[in-house]
């Protein structure tokens, strides 16, 4: 059963998570983080910056995959991937733009992007920390309902719910591009920690079945279900529909002092 960690708002949850990668970090200076890009893992990436810069934490040499990137747009783009994780993530946590991976998106480079990709991770050693949120279908990274859980990195279509809730991201829904390059459930599944973010009543449906539900290739969220080691940090209205939401409450607070998430 995953670690269900329910709290008051989406920057107690960034704290929580922040203090989970500084530990990771100090007991692996070369830690491998799996990266999420969107509005939820904004907080958990202020809170890690304020600890990296008030304690002179060093990430020189932290290394880091994104889970996706937008097919067709230029790298360049405000809002690829590429431009995102640069802009949210390693500029303001300090770390080395060379050790920090996003998957290629060029259309030219559909066919073969997806294997580099898996390549690379592998070279690295694989993902120690994985950062997700989870999408109103259901979606982890870009794994859309019908994805399969043993999937790796490769393109997808974005359903048309998925490219409405990232409209707010671009002047209007025609922006948002098609299709993407994400890692699969298969992919993520490898990474040591999973830790899933969610905020907000209009996730709590697919925060439920994530946890709660069978676990299915409609429901790609439950894919996590499969894994040892998941640590799941939500609001009050995100966890609302869970109907163990007690027990994860009990759990929580009886937690021993000084176990690492």
């Amino acid at each position: 059963m995953a670690e269900v960690v329910i709290v008051p708002d989406a920057a107690a949850a960034g704290s929580v998570v922040a203090d989970a990668i500084v530990a990771l970090i100090e007991r692996r200076p070369d830690a491998v983080l799996g990266l999420a890009t969107g509005s939820t893992p904004l907080t958990t990436y202020r809170a890690l910056e304020t600890r990296i810069h008030a304690e002179s934490i060093d990430v020189s040499r932290v290394r880091g995959f994104a889970l996706d990137e937008y097919v067709g747009l230029p790298v360049d783009h405000p809002e690829s991937y590429h431009s995102v994780i640069h802009r949210e993530v390693v500029e303001p946590l300090g770390l080395d733009p060379a050790r920090i991976n996003v998957p290629n998106g060029d259309p030219s480079g559909i066919l073969t992007s997806g294997d580099e990709y898996e390549a690379a991770i592998l070279a690295a050693g694989g993902v120690d920390l994985q950062i997700l949120g989870i999408g109103t279908t259901g979606h982890i990274g870009f794994n859309e309902p019908g994805s399969s859980l043993a999937s790796t990195t490769r393109w997808k279509t974005l359903t048309e719910q998925t490219r409405r809730d990232n409209a707010r991201f671009f002047d209007s829904i025609d922006q948002v591009p098609t299709h993407c390059i994400t890692q699969g459930l298969g992919t993520i599944m490898r990474a040591r920690h999973l830790v899933l973010l969610a905020f907000g009543e209009g996730k709590a449906a697919a925060l439920a079945d994530a946890l709660e539900g069978p676990v299915s290739a409609s429901h790609p969220g439950s894919a996590v279900q499969l894994h040892p080691h998941v640590t799941v940090v939500v609001d009050e209205a995100a966890a609302s529909k869970l109907g163990n939401a007690e027990y994860y409450r009990h759990a929580w607070a009886l937690r021993p002092v000084g176990v690492p998430l």
